[in-house]
């Protein structure tokens, strides 16, 4: 039972309570704050954060085993990057890069090889000075798991008007639609260009007809994380192109044994040429130069036609077919009866005047002073079957329409 007595003690008990909760809410709140000297100020001093404000990410998560060989790099948010290490996991050599202008990422100069272990230490500090760092060790996509494309032509480069794109595969390819679709090439000529796959590890683009004398080609690779087969992807992502030069097309005619160079439409020489002989035809058709050598050796047997000949200084050879076609200069022909201009007497090359060692003022070496990589020889009036369009870079000699049936998109 409470008494009056009781009644007023709790009373002034909760009354003091309230006293001291009132005198803690005037102390902790309001503006009041404390300057240096201990008095109390209008105004709340800043603070200096204790960590950096600068965020890191290098774009290959540490302990990854398949990052890209392309994209890897470092870039900082609220700070600018102080130093970027890169180094090969193990030995330590160091990779070559760069941080950016603005300070916020980091990238390397080349591209990185597939199936090695990789480090990055990165280090940014931000607005206040305060450091952060960051770091990843990870492991490039393997070559057992990733494919590549050799192409040609290489980026910078003036070429003949039947240079077609080219690409070979490390990798035989099963979802060509996809592969083919990441790769683009336009010109400015504003030509139709069409891909063509011969078989499964190389795929050609051209026009319909050659390109046009001056345009320039672009070539888009975009293969980066493109899965061309089950369990391989692409690891390629660039940009590439190429200058078309003058065009010129030179026409070697068997019956007569004569090549005639024409040049923006207008024939600038006629040479005397020797082709294959009656047991060693030349091809017909449209072929492409793809290699110049100022000198090489041709040994028959690469071309399993046995021992007959091996001649270590070939002059003035450029390759016209993948099995061994070379227009070439020749040297040992015999002085007494020359065969240019009236007979063929090759293994099916065609061979014209030359002297040894390649220096003199011959017509072979007009010929390769003249040519382009990329230029067109056409063989006609031979007794030999045309040039298959997959020997060499040489699909000028399929249809239009029997191209455009090999594209996958």
């Amino acid at each position: 039972m409470t008494t009056p007595d009781t009644a007023a003690r709790r009373t002034l008990v909760a009354c003091a309570a309230l006293m001291v909760g009132a005198l803690t809410l005037t102390a902790c709140g309001g503006n009041a704050s404390a300057s240096d000297d201990g008095k109390a100020t209008g105004s709340h001093k800043e603070s200096t954060p204790k960590t950096s404000t600068a965020k890191i990410v290098i774009s290959s998560e540490d302990g990854a085993t398949n990052a890209s060989i392309n994209a890897t790099g470092v870039k900082v948010s609220g700070g600018k990057l102080t130093d970027v290490k890169m180094t090969v996991a193990g030995s330590g050599q160091a990779v070559a890069g760069a941080i950016s202008a603005d300070g916020t990422s980091w990238k390397p100069k080349a591209q990185l090889e597939r199936g090695t272990k990789y480090q990055i230490a990165a280090t940014a500090k931000d607005a206040h000075g305060l450091t952060a760092a960051a770091n990843s060790i990870f492991t490039t996509v393997t070559r057992a798991n990733s494919f590549i494309g050799t192409f040609t032509p290489d980026n910078g480069t003036t070429v003949g008007v039947g240079m077609p794109v080219r690409f070979d595969f490390d990798k035989a390819i099963t979802d060509k639609k996809a592969v083919q679709s990441h790769i683009t090439v336009d010109s400015s000529s504003g030509q139709q260009v069409v891909g063509h796959w011969f078989g499964n590890n190389r795929l050609d683009f051209r026009p319909e007809h050659y390109w046009k004398a001056g345009s320039k080609v672009t070539v888009n690779i975009d293969l980066e994380g493109v899965q061309g087969a089950k369990g391989v992807t692409g690891v390629q992502k660039k940009t590439v192109s190429f200058t078309v030069g003058r065009s010129q097309v030179s026409t070697v005619d068997v019956s007569t044994q004569t090549m005639t160079v024409v040049r923006d439409g207008r024939t600038i020489k006629t040479v005397p040429v020797s082709t294959g002989s009656p047991q060693h035809t030349t091809y017909n058709g449209q072929m492409v130069i793809s290699e110049k050598f100022q000198q090489t050796r041709m040994d028959s047997r690469t071309v399993n036609l046995g021992g007959e000949y091996d001649i270590p200084d070939v002059p003035h050879a450029m390759r016209l077919t993948r099995s061994g076609t070379f227009i070439h200069g020749n040297y040992w022909y015999s002085r007494s009866n020359p065969p240019f201009g009236r007979e063929g007497t090759s293994h099916g090359c065609v061979g014209m005047a030359d002297v040894k060692g390649g220096q003199g003022a011959t017509n072979a070496k007009w010929f390769y002073d003249n040519s382009l990589i990329g230029d067109v020889v056409v063989v006609k009036n031979s007794h030999d079957k045309t040039v298959d369009p997959d020997n060499g870079l040489n699909g000028w000699n399929m249809s239009w329409s029997a191209w455009v049936a090999g594209s996958a998109t």
